[in-house]
């Protein structure tokens, strides 16, 4: 029998999703400040990873609830771990050239990228959501063009989409191992992020940089915990509960606020210059993906 949610919990549902959203724009917020102060990429990632790690493990423990996993799924669950770990390095790269709300909106293309993927797996998309890849190509245009008062450097977005294309695949390979399905979702993200930890250490340790270099202070701790509560432990707990509710389209279509959040938060956290240009690339962007997720769903009710 299907599980069916009252009101009171379709709300929870609903303001979950938000959470979601909000919690991962925070990523800024948190990493901006370590960058500026002289920590580096994966020092920061590091740290943030590992301190998720230890507190996800702990819940697990507690919880009873295992962390058992045959070969099969270990070797995948490594597989989407570097991607994850990619996605991360991208964005936490991008921070580096171009305003932090710029980048976390390129990440939001993922939907987009997952469509277009899946056509290399022969599953073709509707004409709408051929539509939505269009305006959500013109958006990206229109937001990356600039209009005379702001200069992007393109590594900087270059980075970005490599990010979303990490999340992409690791979005698919989730959707598509059947190995992975009887995983659950608190135990694969525990498994991502300690691949994530080891990639990162390496990386910190051979980049030729002392590994606690601009992390020394109180608020540089703070800053990292920040970043291991909130967009990611926080923002992975509230997705799970938002998907469960809601369902995935609705929760995925609750993802607009992660690049609304994280442009605020440039805005008035950083000075970062918010123009003509970037609003409307923005808005068509995030309305080209509800759309796509929309009617998406609606095709899936239709078949």
């Amino acid at each position: 029998m299907k599980k069916t949610y009252s009101g009171s919990n379709t709300l929870w549902g609903y303001a979950a999703g938000i959470i979601t959203g909000v919690t991962y724009g925070l990523n800024p917020l948190f990493a901006v400040p370590l960058m500026k102060g002289g920590a580096n990429v994966e020092s920061i990632l590091f740290f943030r990873y590992f301190l998720s790690v230890l507190m996800l493990g702990a819940w697990i423990a507690i919880s009873r609830g295992g962390f058992r996993v045959n070969s099969r799924q270990a070797a995948r669950l490594i597989i989407i771990g570097l991607l994850f770990t990619l996605s991360s390095f991208g964005l936490f790269e991008a921070y580096r050239y171009i305003p932090s709300g710029l980048a976390t909106t390129i990440v939001f293309l993922y939907p987009v990228l997952v469509a277009i993927i899946m056509v290399f797996m022969r599953v073709y998309p509707t004409w709408q959501v051929w539509l939505s890849i269009i305006m959500t190509f013109i958006g990206v245009f229109i937001l990356c063009r600039g209009d005379g008062q702001m200069h992007f450097q393109w590594k900087g977005i270059l980075m970005s989409g490599i990010s979303a294309l990490a999340y992409a695949f690791f979005i698919v390979i989730i959707n598509r191992s059947r190995h992975l399905r009887s995983v659950p979702g608190t135990l694969l993200t525990f498994y991502s992020l300690a691949v994530g930890s080891v990639a990162f250490l390496t990386m910190a340790l051979t980049s030729g940089k002392p590994i606690f270099e601009g992390i020394g202070t109180p608020l540089s701790w703070a800053e990292l915990a920040g970043l291991a509560i909130f967009p990611t432990i926080v923002s992975t707990a509230t997705l799970a509960a938002a998907t469960r509710i809601i369902g995935a389209t609705k929760a995925s279509v609750m993802g607009v606020f992660e690049p609304v959040t994280a442009i605020l938060v440039g805005a008035l956290a950083f000075g970062e210059k918010v123009t003509v240009n970037v609003i409307v690339g923005i808005v068509l962007t995030m309305a080209a993906i509800v759309f796509m997720v929309l009617s998406s769903a609606h095709e899936s009710e239709r078949q």
